[in-house]
């Protein structure tokens, strides 16, 4: 059996990994590390976990990973930079749930995150873990960063159109939506419920952390700059990330052919849906790894629109890691990620 380490282990994406490597067949989940929860059992912080498992959360020390063959960082972005180097001398293989390592350029990382990069060495070694663009690096990495949740929704949606030249780069507009446990489980005012709840704003228009790696995504995949607006928006649900995608058409293409190219795609990633009715609902992914994808054609504007749903927690978040996970180490794709 493989040895996991869950660094991060009672927040939001540290349940939800919990709670997808509980029914993992080729992996056993031996330390889950926690600051503030330390001392507690997993039950009794998340007592969904009862008759579950036995563990308790730990402080994490680096002598603590003696046994574990891989390690998930589910901490804020800023937190792996201070962890990665230690863990990746003791020739662990780490999965960074944060953004320290999704960004070669340590300028971007530090203009887009407001804070010095500490690892800058590390950078240029990861691999961006988006398995349906990146699966063979991915199946070789030490280091795997996962992706941001916005940015696999945007990715996603844009990608094959892309890759095919059906669409302009540049031009494109993003709109998504974010349910609030995307903000962690720490309490503050502004994702209060009172807040939060009969409202939705946008917020860090322009100058959201994700647009450089949404963008580094796109670049490497059509070797050209790709130019795009990206606005985030905070609605009262707790969980689910909803994307529309609008770009110029290059040519006059017809919807079918479109989904066609986009069915081709992805035809062998096993968590893309290609919707041929119907519109995305957030409902018919929550809880799963699946991203569920549509196409449409504003013919009066000549415009390709793409929406697209996905759980951020799970495709945005611990899914994916999973996902990470077994291409990594040689398991089915789908272990533990088919509910």
């Amino acid at each position: 059996m493989t040895r996991v380490g869950i660094i991060g282990a009672s927040g939001y994406s540290g349940a939800e990994l919990l709670r997808i490597l509980n029914r993992h067949r080729s992996v056993t989940v031996a330390k889950a590390f926690a600051n503030s929860s330390a001392g507690k059992r997993v039950d009794e912080v998340y007592p969904l976990f009862l008759k579950q498992t036995e563990l308790s959360f730990e402080t994490y020390t680096p002598d603590s990973l003696d046994g574990i063959d891989v390690v998930f960082i589910a901490l804020p972005s800023g937190e792996a930079m201070n962890l990665v180097p230690s863990i990746i001398d003791r020739g662990k293989r780490v999965i960074d749930l944060g953004g320290d390592f999704r960004l070669k350029e340590p300028f971007l990382y530090e203009k887009f995150y407001k804070r010095e990069h500490t690892a800058r060495e590390y950078l240029q070694a990861s691999t961006y873990g988006l398995p349906e663009l990146n699966k063979n690096d991915i199946s070789k990495a030490q280091l795997v960063a996962n992706p941001g949740c916005y940015p696999t929704s945007a990715i996603l949606s844009l990608a094959p159109a892309l890759a095919h030249k059906f669409v302009a780069p540049d031009g494109i507009v993003i709109n998504s939506l974010s349910g609030v446990s995307g903000a962690g489980r720490n309490a503050s005012l502004e994702i209060s419920f009172v807040e939060v709840n009969e409202s939705v704003r946008a917020y860090k228009v322009g100058v959201h952390q994700h647009i450089p790696e949404i963008k580094a995504a796109l670049a490497k995949l059509t070797g050209e700059e790709v130019n795009l607006t990206f606005v985030p928006h905070l609605v009262p649900i707790n969980r689910g990330i909803y994307t529309t995608t609008c770009a110029e058409l290059l040519a006059r293409s017809s919807e079918d052919d479109v989904r066609a190219v986009y069915e081709s795609y992805y035809r062998e990633g096993p968590f893309v849906r290609v919707l041929r009715n119907g519109i995305p609902e957030i409902k018919n992914v929550i809880g799963t790894n699946y991203c569920d994808i549509v196409v449409r054609i504003d013919r009066d504007n000549n415009r390709l629109i793409v929406i697209s749903a996905i759980d951020n927690l799970v495709k945005g978040a611990a899914g994916q890691a999973v996902q990470n996970m077994n291409i990594m180490f040689g398991f089915p794709e789908q272990e533990g990620l088919t509910f």
